[in-house]
């Protein structure tokens, strides 16, 4: 086998696992930006519905204290 087609096969071969390893790079990088927006949106939902279960209590809270007492 001729010199040249054996320092092309390694060439290739390490330009192909560069371009792999820059793939599996991109994609973790895409899922970590995913999870973490997916955190994001979990906290704010969490939020809303701490302040939604603090205002319903003081409605209660107000509706209960309107009431005649027997």
């Amino acid at each position: 086998m001729p010199v040249f087609l054996k320092a092309a096969g390694i060439g290739g071969s390490l330009l192909a696992l560069i371009a792999v390893i820059i793939l599996f790079l991109k994609t973790i990088i895409g899922f970590i930006g995913f999870i973490t927006g997916a955190i994001k949106v979990l906290i704010v939902l969490v939020f809303v519905l701490l302040i939604v279960g603090v205002g319903f209590m003081v409605f209660r809270g107000l509706a209960n204290s309107r009431r005649p007492k027997d």
